[in-house]
């Protein structure tokens, strides 16, 4: 028996809207003993990302929706505490789905090993050079496909991968306007991340008309690539301004994720595809898991050289979780979001 307590914070009822302490409660329960091929870890730190809202309902997903009563899943980094694999031993340091808890007990073959001496912070293999990174990388060069001279227009482009799709861009030879909340934020892509130009959907008028003459004017010659992260009237606006050919990469829609009933991003200007002989394209960064190597070398390598710049917003303690989480949904946070619990 373990002598080890869990604190958890698990899935006790599917949110209607924006999750609350009675759909995402706290218990404490002995930690679970490894069986054959699992390890136990430590839990160092824990990734908050948009998808996990989508895990908490129950609509057809891109994998299976948490479970009622189960720990709220996230991508995790931790310490091996106990080990029954002959691939990690006490004091290893993995990444793996985990969950919303101090202790995980998952198989190690799905556990991908960290190597501590490399020097480099571990809460980055959350971020840029972790999924975060690699959904950019991979959503926009495979999927957006920019060229050299090519208009690119990013939404939510303040966050943890909008502002990494905007400086990928440019290194592409793109002309970059990113959307974001804050003048605050806007002057961010602007001055340090080199955006060639940023609205603040705030301030604009957040009408699908008001934000389509926000984007015509930042846009004068049409839009080449449309990043998708939010949906709903940016979407809509952004499809009015497509250039011919143009290409749309769908990353989310986080601005239904709490609405009780969402009704998904609007068909107004659809007809553009049609129009424009636009190609929209939805993925997930697991599509790509077989070429995860070649994009975190290449992201390191621009992280090392100082041509990628980020934002990670680090909040200490489990019992933050959900509040910080939320934070998600209002663009109050600052960047990467991750929890940390101290060792």
């Amino acid at each position: 028996m373990s002598t080890l307590e869990n604190r958890q914070y698990y899935l006790a009822s599917r949110p209607a809207g924006a999750p609350t302490p009675q759909d995402v409660p706290c218990r404490d329960v002995p930690v679970a003993e490894p069986a054959e091929g699992e390890v136990v870890l430590r839990n160092l730190y824990i990734s908050l990302d948009p998808a996990i809202r989508g895990w908490m309902g129950d609509d057809p997903n891109y994998i299976e929706p948490i479970a009622i009563g189960d720990p709220v899943r996230a991508t995790i980094i931790g310490r091996v505490e106990k080990s029954a694999s002959e691939d990690f031993k006490p004091g290893d340091v993995a990444m793996v789905m985990g969950g919303w808890e101090r202790y995980s007990t998952v198989p190690a073959a799905m556990c991908t090993a960290l190597d501590e001496s490399a020097g480099v912070p571990l809460s980055y293999y959350l971020g840029v050079l972790g999924p975060t990174g690699l959904t950019a990388y991979f959503g926009l060069l495979e999927v957006g496909k920019p060229q050299a001279g090519e208009t690119v227009l990013v939404s939510a482009a303040a966050g943890a991968v909008g502002s990494i799709v905007g400086q990928i861009a440019k290194m592409q030879g793109c002309r970059v306007v990113g959307m974001a909340g804050s003048e605050e934020k806007c002057a961010w892509l602007r001055d340090t991340l080199g955006f060639d130009a940023a609205i603040n959907y705030r301030s604009c008028g957040d009408d699908a008309a008001a934000l389509e003459g926000a984007i015509r004017e930042a846009c004068p010659d049409g839009v080449d690539v449309y990043f998708d992260n939010v949906g709903g009237n940016i979407l809509e606006a952004a499809l009015a301004c497509l250039n011919k050919f143009a290409r749309v990469a769908v990353c989310g829609w986080i601005s239904t994720y709490n609405m009780a009933d969402a009704p998904g991003p609007s068909a107004r200007n659809l007809w553009q595809l049609v129009a424009n002989s636009v190609t929209i394209q939805g993925f997930v960064v697991i599509d790509y898991m077989d070429r995860f190597p070649e994009g975190i070398a290449q992201l390191a390598e621009w992280v090392m050289a100082g041509k990628l710049q980020f934002r990670e917003e680090v909040v200490e303690g489990l019992d933050n979780i959900l509040p910080t989480f939320l934070k998600l949904f209002d663009g109050s946070n600052s960047g990467k979001l991750v929890i940390s619990i101290p060792e």
